[in-house]
């Protein structure tokens, strides 16, 4: 068995998954702040996933831990992790000793786009690659090619949020001007929007439907930057499909609906975008949907024959087995 976990700010869910790819047991905790909190939660979990799967520490095979922050290719340790309050952390040491497997670390969105692939890609004719685009405070992007995760040279492909589409649009805090992130990241929206509300998003796209000026620049705005990062994603991968995840994506057909709306507005002006079909090509992640827990123990049964906290080579993710009756179990 794999253990797979998607460490958050506010929760982490954890997976347990066969070695075919179904999840058998799902459980989520509250994640603790700090490095030392962090590993607590994770542990914690594991514990809690290994008597709701009847396992052993025998039984499980390896580990994949999913977080915000930089991993290097082959490496466990995760740096920046400024929204779990975590500098640095070696997961390697710190979880795979402490079970007895070993451990593989990745970001969280490249996490993610795994478990999309998963659900989403893997097994469809001409599915060969697949974009993972993250909606959440920030916006960032995965891809998965012909079953393995794509990272590039430094391990930056993907980063679409601080691509400009506008040099005269919002201020972003990486200091350009009109950035997909200033458009559509969740902290941006929250911040121009400068009203209180535990779902400021949300209360935009109310506001905008009730007529409110202000709002409705936002949310076209934020609709803007999402068709935007489709379009440059599709344009650059040539993927099968762009699968749209992470907080912001909770707004469902109330985004999906505009953004598709968007793409086939301007595709009716370029014969060329026209015949890309963009609109065809994106998809939502359900809610709910454990991607990157799912993903997280993809990848970690890939590297699962090393020591624990090792290097290894990028290596092809495997195929799922998750049959229409299992479909609930993925939101």
């Amino acid at each position: 068995m794999r253990l797979g976990f998607d460490v958050g700010g506010t929760k982490t869910d954890a997976v347990v998954v066969t070695p075919s790819g179904e999840v058998v047991a799902r459980m989520r905790r509250a994640t603790g702040w700090g490095a030392d909190a962090v590993v607590g939660t994770i542990l914690a979990l594991a514990d809690d996933l290994m008597r709701e799967a009847s396992l052993t520490p025998a039984d499980v095979r390896s580990i994949g831990v999913g977080m915000p922050g930089q991993v290097a290719a082959g490496s466990t340790v995760v740096t920046h992790a400024v929204n779990l309050g975590v500098d640095a952390l070696d997961l390697g040491p710190a979880v795979g000793r402490a079970l007895g497997a070993p451990v593989t670390a990745e970001n969280d969105v490249k996490a993610a786009a795994v478990g999309a692939y998963a659900l989403h890609g893997a097994g469809r004719a001409g599915a060969r690659a697949m974009a993972y685009l993250n909606l959440g405070t920030g916006i960032a992007a995965g891809f998965v090619v012909d079953g393995a995760l794509w990272r590039g040279v430094h391990g930056t492909a993907g980063e679409v949020g601080h691509i400009s589409v506008d040099p005269r649009g919002p201020q972003c805090r990486c200091g350009q001007r009109g950035c997909i992130e200033a458009f559509s990241g969740g902290g941006s929206i929250a911040e121009r929007w400068g009203r209180p509300g535990d779902l400021p998003v949300a209360d935009v796209f109310d506001a905008a439907d009730a007529g409110d000026p202000d709002a409705v620049v936002l949310r076209d705005g934020l609709v803007y930057g999402v068709a935007s990062a489709v379009r440059i994603l599709v344009l650059t991968g040539d993927v099968a499909s762009v699968v749209v995840g992470g907080g912001v994506s909770a707004l469902g057909d109330r985004l999906l609906g505009r953004v598709t709306e968007r793409l086939e507005t301007d595709a009716a002006d370029s014969p060329f975008l026209a015949s890309l079909h963009l609109a065809d090509r994106l998809e939502l992640l359900p809610p709910g949907s454990p991607a990157a827990a799912l993903g997280a123990a993809l990848v970690s049964a890939a590297n699962g024959t090393r020591a624990a906290g090792a290097a290894v080579p990028e290596a092809d993710i495997p195929e799922p087995d998750i049959s229409e009756e299992k479909a609930a179990i993925h939101g």
